[in-house]
């Protein structure tokens, strides 16, 4: 019977749904926070692996404090380091756009090479028009 009582006594007011709403968001781009200097933690290339994990040990024992510790003293360099990630996936990227455009024949190469072959009699001219039709296809 309790349980009924407090179901309907109780009453959560618009200020109460603001200031959840609001602990919701802080927590949400706290935990956003952390996640960024850790990833940028582990892609720094300049640190040895104990000061990752010496930085690492800091931002999850004491998160406050290790994050603010973390962002200034080495916060300037996150930028750069995010900006040589995205090139070097931009890169990388690239280079396999161009090896796989690179590794396709076009439709005039794969005409020549059946022009060769119906020219030496290895094909009819059946199969000729029949590949030919498959390639302008």
């Amino acid at each position: 019977m309790a349980h009924y009582y407090l179901a309907y006594d109780y009453d959560y007011p618009v200020l109460g749904t603001f200031w959840t709403l609001l602990c919701i968001f802080v927590w949400v781009i706290w935990l956003g926070l952390i996640f960024r200097v850790v990833i940028d933690l582990f892609r720094d290339r300049e640190l040895s692996g104990w000061a990752k994990a010496g930085w690492l040990f800091l931002v999850l024992v004491l998160p406050f404090v290790g994050v603010f510790v973390y962002l200034i003293a080495r916060g300037q360099n996150m930028a750069g380091r995010e900006i040589q990630h995205a090139r070097e996936q931009q890169e990388l990227v690239n280079t396999y756009i161009r090896d796989t455009a690179a590794g396709t024949s076009t439709g005039t190469e794969d005409l020549i090479k059946l022009s060769e072959l119906k020219a030496r009699g290895d094909i009819s001219e059946e199969e000729f028009q029949r590949a030919k039709e498959r390639i302008l296809r």
